[in-house]
Parts: C-alpha cells; sequence; structure tokens
C-alpha cells in the first residue's frame, strides 16, 4: 500500500491503495465515485473513460501510480461543472434522447466532452475517429454523433 494525493474533480483526496490499482478501482471502491463504469477491463469499450488533465483515457489500465499531480475528473465532476462545454454536451445528450440503458453513457460523454475541448468544431470522420473505442450496446451511434454536432453547433 502507498499514500497518493489525487487532485479529482477539482477537490485534493488522499487515497492508500496499492500502486498498481487502476484509477477505474480507485474511484468505485475507495472513493464510491461509481458513474465511471466498468466494461471490459482492457481499455477496449470505453465505459472506464474518465479525463486526465483534460484528456480522455481509459481508466480500467492506467494505474493510479502514474497520475502524480494530474487532475483527474469523472462524469460525475462533469455533472456538477458550471462550464459552457460541458453543460452543452448534457444538454445535446437530452436533446437527442440518447441514453438507452445509459451503462456506456458516462464514457462516452467524457469522450464526447475531450473531443470537443479539442475540436470545437470536429468534422464527421473527426468525431468518428475520436469515439471510436466507446462502444454502445444499445446501438445510439447514430444519436450520439447527432449531439456531438449539435453541441459543436453551439460552440461556434
Amino acid at each position: 500500500m502507498a499514500e497518493f494525493n489525487l487532485k479529482i474533480n477539482g477537490t485534493i483526496t488522499k487515497i492508500d491503495a496499492d500502486p498498481d490499482t487502476p484509477i477505474l478501482w480507485v474511484l468505485r471502491d475507495h472513493l464510491d465515485l461509481v458513474g465511471t463504469k466498468y466494461g471490459c477491463g482492457i481499455a477496449q469499450c470505453g465505459a472506464c473513460t474518465v479525463h486526465l488533465n483534460g484528456s480522455a483515457i481509459r481508466s480500467c489500465s492506467v494505474a493510479i501510480s502514474t497520475v502524480g499531480d494530474q487532475a483527474i475528473t469523472t462524469i460525475e465532476g462533469v455533472s456538477k461543472s458550471i462550464s459552457t462545454l460541458e453543460n452543452i454536451v448534457k444538454e445535446a445528450w437530452l436533446t437527442h434522447d440518447v441514453a438507452q440503458c445509459g451503462y456506456c453513457q458516462s464514457g462516452q460523454i467524457m469522450n464526447a466532452t475531450a473531443l470537443l475541448k479539442s475540436n470545437p468544431s470536429p468534422s464527421d470522420k473527426e468525431i468518428d475517429r475520436a469515439m471510436t473505442g466507446n462502444i454502445c450496446r444499445c446501438g445510439t451511434y447514430t444519436r450520439i454523433k447527432t449531439a456531438i454536432k449539435t453541441a459543436a453547433a453551439q460552440l461556434t
């Protein structure tokens, strides 16, 4: 076990964990931040996507010991955000009724938000490329893409 001071959703939190523990399990098991979902455990489905310094990462495959002083943002952090971008993305998701079962949606929203932060006016190909690997078992890909395009239109 080791002690880590992590910046999660803007708050410094002290955690005692095995250094090899994936960020996902620190969030879920140590901090009860269960919005980040376990999907595959091998960084292939995107359900566990969080932001590390604003970039989308798969938290199931990144050890807590590699985080250092980088900021982690979870779906709970996005949900509480007053940022215009995050609110536009959330509103677009609701407008287009994206979620069905909802299991993958935290990862989808985290990935879409990271995309729009880095590229507020993505092309269809750029959206497809950025969202590749975020699996939606309900197949709402068309609605996800439409929601991203709606959010992007409001940003430009």
